[in-house]
């Protein structure tokens, strides 16, 4: 395992009273007077600013963590954990082809990644990504100034500017004053350890993903604004261009637009956008038969009452470990199914823990954000109600005064933040979704006309100019608060050194790539295995990218070297997968971290219908297994074993087995004399 050392709304008059109510960090709609301008100079610069100081910040962590900048090379790649080292590798693969042309064919037609087996990646995997950046590598003029490595993750923290900017945008576009951008992009920052984890898993896909998320998001808040006209088809080419970048770059974008199909009723901008990423992934059938696309299709089937007799089933398989995850983990019993436990015993996708909601809170992130979501969904139930009573009959004056109670643009991000609120409550690793939106959120509710009005007018005190003097100190003050409180934190926290220190990794790396052939192929754990095939270009059994059928049941065979199997069986299972050589590892055979009945073994043994290791429990089918655990039996060198397998390395962390080749048995002639003792 990796470890660190330490080193040095309202209606009618008073909604209008309301809008034109302005601070002096706002600009008012429509102004194009010279002062207008120079404001809103001025907060886009400052949007600017904060999207530098958020990639500064997370790109000066990275480095005091590891001193990526003086550790060696493999070092630096080890550091890129699990799935991270696995997308790497491509890029790096692609750097290292003798041209843009034959790497994109090795890429087309892999035979690396998976033994005895020949794919295409580019449908496989969301990897379009790292070749395009090996590709803008390759032709700019910039070798000789940057290495391809740092060119790779100070582009992904530059995407962590991207996202603080288009926070910065939703905050302003929604309260119309861009201090309250610039209050969203500093809860972004202060919160970053439940907003962002990408200084430490820089190619995760959401890392390359979500950004675009959060600039479509500021583009259908945009489009949705009521003074738009002229820039409506500019929106909607916008909306394309961040949906197409979204789903490129994440394998669970389907999942995400789901949810923004449910809330949005015009979606015709997010079926062009799919469907281009089918096609550059070559009819890949996970996008095809997607949730949003079925979702998407219905609607538009009903909205246009087209009837089509074109109707084949999909036979899709790529995603159905997600499905046996949500209907397992909200069935409320415990299942052994293999690939759905793998899910539910990891923390990640747990509840979310609540020493979330106190961090929050702590920041005073959660505070207005609360009240905010009650107002407005409060706001948004009466001007429905009220939309509801009009269309049962009314003039149309009082039609159009219902359906503009509520602004659509409010709406859709409130809905937007409640929806994906559950889904971060219900499923932690989800709540980086949730949390970034929550600062634009709350930012609006802070410097919000309407919700000010609302409040004032409550309290019976409402005026033109206590509501300026309001939306203007309100936020200023906590923009101080939040800068005395943690600007010494962050000082601190930037002045820890630390050095990436993991010799028993890097010892393995070593000897893989020195004393191996290069076409040797290595099963293990998938984690394990992404971080062979980046610093040794060693073929795998198996890797991290779990959404493929016939992979899973490979990984879930391979893994065998950790149940209780006999040594026949095991062998011929990884020479079944084309194995050369087999790598065990204590922390999983001798697992402490994961309770009784979520050990990897665990699950093996209910998977194969096993009684588990150690006290507790078990349920009555269960059986005691005839042969001992595999990956402690094996280290006893017994003859059973020996005659197999042939122990090649070993250190304190990880054990290294060659298979040995069976002798084929030669039938005697019948001439031949028999041996004599």
């Amino acid at each position: 395992m990796t470890t660190l050392r330490q080193r040095r709304a309202s209606k009618g008059k008073e909604s209008a009273a309301a809008a034109e109510v302005h601070c002096v960090f706002c600009v008012p709609a429509g102004d194009w007077s010279w002062g207008s301008i120079i404001w809103t100079s001025v907060g886009l610069s400052v949007s600017v600013g904060l999207g530098l100081l958020c990639c500064i910040y997370v790109a000066t962590l990275h480095e005091n963590d590891l001193w990526f900048s003086n550790i060696k090379e493999v070092e630096r790649e080890i550091s890129f954990r699990t799935e991270c080292g696995l997308y790497y590798s491509y890029y790096k693969q692609m750097l290292q082809a003798p041209s843009i042309q034959e790497g994109l064919l090795e890429m087309i037609h892999d035979n690396l990644t998976e033994s005895r087996r020949t794919i295409n990646l580019l449908q496989r995997m969301n990897i379009y990504q790292e070749v395009f950046l090996s590709v803008l590598y390759r032709l700019l003029p910039i070798k000789t100034y940057l290495e391809p490595v740092y060119f790779y993750i100070y582009t992904v923290f530059s995407l962590q500017a991207v996202y603080v900017i288009a926070l910065y945008l939703t905050a302003w576009l929604l309260s119309g004053s861009w201090l309250a951008g610039a209050l969203a992009g500093l809860w972004y920052i202060l919160n970053r350890v439940d907003t962002t984890r990408v200084e430490f898993t820089i190619s995760l896909r959401e890392n390359w993903s979500l950004p675009f998320l959060a600039l479509q998001v500021a583009t259908i808040t945009c489009y949705l604004r009521p003074q738009l006209t002229s820039f409506q088809q500019v929106m909607v080419w916008l909306m394309y261009v961040t949906t197409f970048c979204f789903c490129l770059t994440w394998q669970f974008n389907q999942f995400i637009l789901l949810v923004q199909a449910l809330i949005i009723y015009t979606l015709d901008y997010l079926l062009p956008g799919l469907l281009s990423v089918w096609l550059l992934q070559f009819f890949n059938s996970m996008i095809l038969g997607s949730l949003v696309l079925s979702f998407i299709v219905a609607a538009l089937f009903v909205r246009h009452c087209q009837v089509s007799s074109d109707d084949k089933a999909l036979q899709v398989r790529s995603d159905e470990h997600i499905f046996k995850f949500i209907k397992s983990k909200f069935a409320l019993r415990p299942t052994r199914d293999f690939d759905a436990s793998l899910y539910l015993c990891e923390e990640a996708f747990g509840l979310l823990p609540l020493d979330t909601l106190e961090r929050l809170a702590d920041t005073l992130l959660l505070y207005p954000y609360v009240p905010t979501l009650l107002l407005l969904s409060g706001t948004l139930a009466v001007a429905a109600f009220r939309n509801l009573s009009c269309s049962e009959g009314g003039s149309a004056e009082e039609k159009k005064g219902a359906a503009e109670a509520f602004r659509s643009d409010v709406a859709y991000n409130l809905l937007h933040t409640l929806l994906y609120g559950l889904v971060a409550f219900s499923t932690m690793r989800m709540k980086y979704i949730w949390t970034g939106h929550m600062c634009a959120v709350a930012a609006h509710g802070v410097c919000s006309a309407e919700l000010w009005t609302l409040l004032l007018r409550t309290l019976r005190c409402n005026s033109r100019t206590l509501l300026r003097i309001v939306r203007c100190a309100v936020p200023l003050l906590i923009v101080g608060f939040l800068y005395f409180k943690f600007w010494p934190k962050l000082m601190n926290e930037l002045s820890e050194l630390r050095e990436f220190y993991d010799p028993d990794t890097v010892e393995l790396m070593t000897w893989i790539s020195t004393k191996t052939p290069k076409q040797a192929v290595f099963a293990g754990s998938m984690q394990l295995l992404a971080g062979i095939k980046l610093c040794t270009g060693r073929v795998l059994t198996n890797h991290p990218h779990y959404e493929d059928k016939d992979l899973r049941d490979r990984t879930r065979q391979v893994y065998q070297v950790y149940a209780r199997r006999s040594p026949e069986e095991v062998y011929g299972i990884l020479r079944a997968a084309g194995a050369d050589y087999v790598v065990l590892e204590n922390s999983i055979c001798y697992e402490r971290r994961h309770r009784r009945g979520c050990r990897l073994r665990d699950l093996l043994d209910l998977a194969n219908g096993h009684i588990m290791d150690g006290p507790g429990e078990n349920d009555p089918d269960l059986t005691p297994a005839e042969h001992p655990r595999f990956c402690e039996a094996i280290q006893t060198d017994g003859a059973a074993y020996t005659a197999l397998f042939s122990r090649t390395f070993q250190n304190k962390t990880f054990h290294v087995y060659r298979l040995k080749k069976k002798r084929r048995k030669t039938p005697r002639s019948p001439a031949e004399p028999a041996a004599t003792p």
